[in-house]
């Protein structure tokens, strides 16, 4: 019976001990760190459109490719175009980057506004993570991040937040807002930008991340 009493009295107290270390591992993170998971691996992605509409007879990329800032990528046919246009018929990389998409195909008829492909610089690339409301006046510009992505499991990358959003992902959401009167209270998430450390590893835009902010 005492040996009994002595293994229920451990196990009680293993549970207390536990649950405390349980406790102050969350209460030592949420006092040290902001962290999210509601984060991903994205850049400035620029859209390539033709400058006129015309018959579109070239368009030499591939998705994974690299171009080069000017780099001819596409042609649209050029007949009885004047001298003066035939610069605009000639479509061009706007950047030095990675081709992300690729929509336009020979053939077809295109006009200026139509999107032929996305473009990011791989060397800009940056990680954009969303912040709940209630715990944004903790983040500050310059604070050291560590960040993981999912695309490389449990390495650790360094970063800092670079910039805070000026309004909540919802300001621009094209929903209209409810005004009746089953009104539920969500919180709201502020996009923070980071910056990445150098690496030599190749991150793909859209990729999940999950973020860790020193707050102190």
């Amino acid at each position: 019976m005492g040996g009994s009493r002595k293994i229920i009295i451990a196990v009680l107290i293993l549970m207390v001990l536990t649950m405390a270390g349980v406790g102050f591992y969350y209460w030592y993170q949420n006092r040290y760190y902001v962290s999210t998971e509601d984060a991903r691996v994205t850049g400035d992605i620029v859209r390539v459109s033709p400058q006129i509409a015309g018959k579109l007879v070239e368009l030499n990329i591939e998705e994974g490719q690299n171009v080069k800032k000017g780099q001819i990528i596409g042609r649209q046919e050029m007949l009885s175009l004047p001298d003066s246009s035939l610069e605009m018929a000639i479509i061009r990389s706007p950047i030095k980057g990675v081709i992300l998409k690729k929509q336009g195909a020979v053939g077809e008829v295109i006009v200026p506004g139509q999107i032929l492909a996305m473009i990011a610089d791989p060397d800009k690339l940056y990680i954009s993570a969303n912040i709940e409301e209630t715990k944004l006046e903790r983040v500050k510009v310059g604070q050291k991040v560590d960040v993981t992505i999912d695309q490389y499991g449990d390495r650790e990358f360094s970063g800092a937040v670079s910039s805070i959003g000026q309004a909540a992902g919802s300001a621009f959401s094209i929903l209209p807002v409810s005004t009746g009167g089953n009104f539920t209270k969500v919180v709201q998430k502020v996009p923070v930008k980071i910056e990445l450390g150098s690496t030599d590893l190749k991150l793909l835009p859209g990729t999940n991340a999950v973020v860790k902010i020193h707050i102190r």
